[in-house]
């Protein structure tokens, strides 16, 4: 199970955008790589080109770049600060059936993610 997941605020360790919390938007597991939102804009040069109607495309784009997993924290629920994420196996009971479930956790204060 992955520790950074889609959709978790996150906050960034290291880099130009130190201490900067953003939702995760994507996850790239071949290159241990995520975008997050607000953080890493670089500037993207695409060429002008015309649609059918006529009216022009391209030219100068700002969005963001895949960071390093190592260089992100999950932020903690209920001190809004990085924190590890634990898994711990849990057993719940759904329609009268006993099922072991793995749970993320932050290490700080306990609680689930």
């Amino acid at each position: 199970m992955a520790n950074i997941k889609k959709d978790d605020l996150v906050q960034v360790l290291s880099g130009n955008d130190r201490g900067k919390q953003g939702k995760v938007l994507q996850v790239i597991p071949e290159t241990n790589r995520v975008i997050v939102e607000g953080v890493n804009y670089v500037t993207k040069h695409t060429r002008v080109g015309q649609t059918q109607r006529g009216t022009k495309t391209g030219g100068i784009e700002t969005m963001e770049a895949p960071i390093h997993i190592s260089n992100v924290a999950v932020v903690d629920p209920s001190s809004k600060s990085a924190s590890r994420v634990g898994h711990r196996i849990e057993e719940q009971i759904k329609n009268g059936e006993k099922r072991t479930v793995r749970v993320r956790y932050a290490k700080k204060s306990g609680k689930d993610l």
